[in-house]
C-alpha cells in the first residue's frame, strides 16, 4: 500500500529505503517492477537504498558506499557482479 501511495501522485523523485526488505520473493519482484516502470514509463527518478544485490541490479546506476563514502559507481551491473563488488568493499 505504501508503494501505491508513493507512486500515485507521480512525484519527480521517489525515495525507497529497503523497499523489499520485509517482503517475500513474489511481492519483492512486484515492487521492483513498479519502481522500474516509474523510471521507464513516467521518467521518474528512483533513489533506492538496499543491501540486496538483486534489487540493486535493477538500477541503471549503483553507487556503493562504505563508511559514508562513495567507493564505486557501477553502471547496469549484474546481481552477481554487484554482490562480488559489495563483498570486496566489506573486506
Amino acid at each position: 500500500m505504501a508503494v501505491a501511495r508513493a507512486l500515485v501522485s507521480r512525484p519527480a523523485v521517489i525515495f525507497a529505503d529497503e523497499p523489499t526488505g520485509n517482503l517475500d520473493s513474489t511481492a519483492s519482484a512486484e515492487v521492483l517492477r513498479l519502481l522500474r516502470s516509474a523510471v521507464d514509463q513516467y521518467q521518474q527518478t528512483v533513489v533506492m537504498v538496499t543491501h540486496d544485490a538483486s534489487a540493486a541490479a535493477e538500477a541503471d546506476r549503483v553507487v556503493i558506499l562504505s563508511d559514508g563514502r562513495v567507493v564505486d559507481v557501477v553502471e547496469r551491473p549484474s546481481a552477481e557482479a554487484l554482490a562480488a563488488r559489495m563483498l570486496e568493499v566489506r573486506s
